[in-house]
């Protein structure tokens, strides 16, 4: 891997973390197009810039994360239920992965995400700070967020769609996906490089770095616009995009 291809794959990462698209299927097509080799090291590379928007939100939501304990009570609310899921389950989802599999679940996604903004009103969102979000509405996010678990589905897709069905208005589904995605993706980064601990490269911690500090910078940024771009207008066009690219990705026969 050069420096190129690792500024690259970190803005990629950067951008797709958190919009509804799928991240790990455009890391696994940006990596495809400019030849890198999926090895040891590139799955220690993807799984450690995964790390880095996780610090980008939580420099976004300072105030809110370290002003309200109560927020951090719904968030593990949240997670327990998708954590509970991915380890009992694990081998079984692991199982699940493919490239067709993984298409399929993009296009459903994005289908979903037309249908939800469709049927989406005002009025039934009642839920418009996130002080407002109950226990019942995290727990019940936490177990939409475990389809996430399906190889394809987009773990923000999912929790913003079950946030905006369970009643949230649409930014404040938005803010508490975002959230979720701290102890979530903590939690799957570090399960990952404990188990893949043995096997993780030696070398090429200078490329692994500037991963890193690009998808940081590039995550706070596409967050910030994400969170405007949506409070003006509405998810419909990440479905459009999640459609088309998941017909692409088939017809190219991306290896996902």
């Amino acid at each position: 891997m050069t420096f190129y291809e690792a500024t690259i794959l970190g803005i990629v990462e950067g951008i797709t973390e958190f919009l509804p698209v799928s991240s790990t299927a455009h890391i696994a097509l940006t990596s495809q197009i400019m030849g890198v080799p999926q090895d040891n090291f590139m799955n220690a590379f993807n799984i450690i810039i995964q790390i880095a928007p996780i610090f980008s939100i939580m420099i976004i939501y300072f105030n809110t994360l370290f002003e309200s304990l109560e927020i951090w009570k719904k968030l593990i609310a949240s997670f327990i239920p998708t954590g509970a899921i991915g380890f009992l389950f694990h081998h079984q989802i692991e199982d699940m992965f493919s490239s067709n599999s993984i298409v399929l679940w993009m296009i459903a996604t994005g289908v979903f995400f037309l249908v939800v903004e469709y049927l989406y009103t005002k009025r039934g969102h009642n839920t418009a700070e996130l002080e407002d979000v109950t226990y019942k509405q995290a727990i019940t996010i936490g177990f939409i967020q475990a389809l996430s678990l399906i190889p394809g589905v987009s773990r923000s897709g999912s929790t913003i769609l079950g946030g905006m069905l369970l009643g949230l208005k649409r930014e404040t589904s938005m803010s508490f996906s975002f959230l979720l995605a701290i102890p979530t993706m903590t939690a799957a980064s570090g399960y990952i490089l404990l188990k893949e601990y043995s096997t993780l490269p030696t070398d090429g911690f200078s490329m692994i770095a500037v991963g890193f500090v690009v998808s940081f910078v590039v995550g706070y940024a596409a967050v910030k616009s994400f969170l405007a771009i949506v409070g003006k207008y509405n998810f419909t066009p990440f479905g459009i995009y999640l459609i088309a690219s998941g017909i692409l990705f088939g017809l190219f026969g991306v290896e996902l």
